[in-house]
């Protein structure tokens, strides 16, 4: 099985790129995201591989990070997301922007990705809410997101969260800004210090 490819990048095309290793050219598929991040023809590259073994092919899928390979695998785990699903998805979305997706159950974000129509959305929101925050990091405040993405967060915490995102920030970065200042603030915070305190977490 192939785990990591590292060579020259031989060819990029729609949707692969032909990676050469000392004189073989292996065809990796991968995301738009990936492919958009990999140099140009000549330039050296690694990337992270998933092989699938079919009785009629073999297929190399390729990742920029082994988090990527993770959700990529995690996504196919739910019902009607195969391979090319699970890369339209990772194109449009990070693997710590799914993540909140998922953790704020906002399925309208996850069925932007090609072929994800509305019930495939719900079932990846709903299914994996539970595995999402050990994919999400630390700076996730995943009680929170949940509270905000149910719309049961406190009037402070939400008004808080709109007045950064009207400010150009985008939703998961003034969740983040918000939930750190919470911590310092207390819960009993109101709308306004929490915007004044958020500001200073996101301008660090």
């Amino acid at each position: 099985m192939i785990g990591k490819l590292k060579g020259t990048i031989d060819e990029i095309g729609e949707d692969h790129v032909l990676v050469d290793v000392h004189g073989v050219c292996y065809a990796a598929y991968c995301s738009g995201r990936t492919l958009s991040r990999l140099g140009s023809p000549g330039e050296a590259c690694v990337l992270f591989i998933e092989t699938y073994v079919r009785e009629d092919q073999l297929k190399l899928f390729g990742f920029m990070t082994a988090l990527e390979r993770e959700w990529f695998n995690l996504l196919q785990s739910v019902q009607g997301v195969g391979a090319k699903v699970a890369l339209a998805i990772l194109s449009i979305l990070t693997p710590g922007e799914l993540a909140n997706a998922i953790a704020l159950q906002d399925k309208t974000a996850v069925s932007r990705a090609q072929g994800v129509g509305p019930k495939v959305a719900v079932r990846i929101v709903t299914e994996l809410k539970n595995k999402a925050p050990a994919f999400a990091g630390e700076a996730i405040n995943i009680g929170l997101k949940q509270e905000l993405g149910e719309g049961v967060a406190s009037a402070p915490v939400s008004d808080a969260v709109s007045a950064l995102t009207n400010l150009g920030y985008s939703r998961d970065q003034a969740a983040n800004a918000v939930a750190a200042a919470m911590k310092t603030a207390g819960e009993g915070a109101d709308s306004a210090k929490l915007i004044r305190l958020g500001l200073k977490e996101l301008a660090r």
